[in-house]
């Protein structure tokens, strides 16, 4: 169908094309049914939003290879017209016209629901035929949303400008289960249908970005390692990687007295298939890892440091745009070489953070020096994926940063009450994001900013000599 409506530009984050500075989606219903014959997820999702300003003409959200089949109003039922524009490198807008009609009085909030399937080009979701797993007896697939691929995925503001809560009913064939980055009921369906299907619900309470909305589908099992924790593997596999993440709420635990209390209610982890092309993923409730960790001696547990420590720097306190996501990764290594030195002793951490300058300077030398992915904050716009600008800078210039600014306030003493107040002021809204900058920048204004927002050299002046 088509609509008159015309999409909006870029308003604050140049990644997306959604119009979130008009309205911004709160809640998302979704209703999927997983089809690993032909590699598709198909059904609706229902988006409430709340309007920002005044006027509303329509709801514009993020798109790319979904193939959008209907659109209605939640409030009069009717059908919506709509349109897609023409894909480009961050895919299509897709324009929703609404009118007061649509609005829901009693929330003050306009709700539509998308039907749609995604395809086989969408970026978002990976499948693996069974002989790609580690038991070769199912078929596997999961999700990777970071940066932008949400959007390949589902219809939404797929930007970290936004946050949204989730609920999720997900059908599945026979044989095979189903866990995201929400609550859930383990391997216990909802509903078991007559061909044989099941249907799990989740449960996500806390606003999150979309690129942090997560799915796996395949045969797996759990086994508890915590009294907030389990892991998730295949059969073969969830032994081993229980042995090896035993410590998990240690790592949780000691994140907490750093941090705060973590928010998420369940920390499990999803021991992935050899496939998986990454060491971790910080999904909220569910952690993706890599299989490589399962070394049989815990000595690459601590990877899991990292991911943990998202529970509260990033998956809480959320960079606003990816051109500033060092506010995700340098935050995160400054708090998991914390998490280091509290549980193995100073030593660990000055050593992990020698290793992480090193692997800082390959990335730069790589670039250049000047290149604009050298800088903390790369400039993304000009339709420019997220994803090219991605390397160790942001983390390790992030954490270089921070461990700047511990230094000049006086050392941890005084830097380590603000990391918790941090985590709590910045937390609920993402509007305070200007706040931090200011704070960030007034002392990289003073103590050698063209090394943080530039890169003249490699290390920050002054810094102390153990790191």
């Amino acid at each position: 169908m088509s609509a008159a409506e015309p999409t909006y530009p870029h308003e604050c984050d140049p990644s997306t094309k959604s119009n979130v500075l008009r309205m911004q989606v709160t809640h998302i219903d979704i209703d999927w049914t997983v089809h690993f014959e032909s590699s598709t997820i198909d059904g609706s999702v229902v988006l409430t939003a709340r309007s920002v300003t005044e006027e509303v003409t329509a709801l514009v959200l993020d798109v790319n290879h979904l193939n959008i089949t209907k659109v209605t109003s939640v409030k009069t039922g009717n059908e919506l017209a709509f349109s897609v524009d023409e894909p480009g490198a961050l895919g299509s807008a897709l324009t929703i016209p609404l009118t007061e009609d649509d609005r829901d009085t009693d929330t003050n909030s306009f709700g539509v629901q998308v039907f749609y399937n995604t395809t086989p080009k969408g970026s978002a979701v990976q499948w693996l035929a069974p002989s790609a797993t580690k038991d070769k007896l199912a078929p596997f697939c999961f999700t990777q949303c970071q940066a932008i691929h949400a959007r390949s995925l589902l219809p939404c503001q797929d930007t970290p400008t936004v946050k949204a809560t989730y609920k999720a009913n997900v059908r599945c064939p026979k044989g095979v289960v189903a866990i995201m980055s929400a609550l859930g009921n383990g391997d216990e369906p909802i509903a078991v249908h007559s061909d044989g299907s099941s249907t799990f619900a989740f449960n996500q309470p806390i606003a999150m970005a979309s690129y942090l909305v997560a799915l796996a589908v395949g045969q797996l099992v759990s086994k508890p390692v915590g009294p907030r924790s389990a892991v998730w593997a295949e059969p073969s596999v969830v032994d081993a990687a229980a042995f090896e993440f035993v410590d998990t709420e240690k790592f949780i635990a000691t994140g907490e007295q750093i941090c705060g209390p973590y928010q998420w209610t369940r920390y499990d982890i999803l021991c992935m298939p050899p496939s998986f092309p990454f060491g971790g993923m910080e999904n909220p409730c569910l952690t993706f890892a890599t299989p490589t960790l399962l070394a049989g001696d815990r000595s690459l547990a601590n990877v899991i440091f990292h991911e943990v420590a998202h529970s509260w720097t990033g998956n809480l306190v959320t960079n606003r745009t990816w051109e500033h996501f060092w506010i995700n990764e340098g935050w995160t290594m400054f708090v998991e070489r914390k998490i280091g030195a509290a549980l193995f002793g100073q030593k660990f951490a000055d050593l992990d953070a020698i290793e992480g300058i090193a692997e800082l300077q390959e990335d730069i030398d790589d670039f250049g020096a000047e290149h604009n992915f050298s800088r903390l904050i790369p400039n993304l716009a000009g339709d420019g994926d997220p994803d090219d600008a991605f390397s160790s800078v942001p983390y390790e210039k992030g954490f270089a940063l921070l461990k700047h600014i511990e230094h000049v306030v006086g050392g941890p003493k005084n830097m380590d009450p603000f990391i918790r107040a941090y985590v709590v002021r910045v937390k609920p809204s993402n509007l305070l994001f200007l706040l931090l900058c200011s704070f960030s920048f007034y002392f990289a204004s003073r103590l050698h900013c063209s090394w943080f927002i530039h890169v003249e050299q490699i290390r920050p002046p002054n810094n102390d000599d153990n790191v």
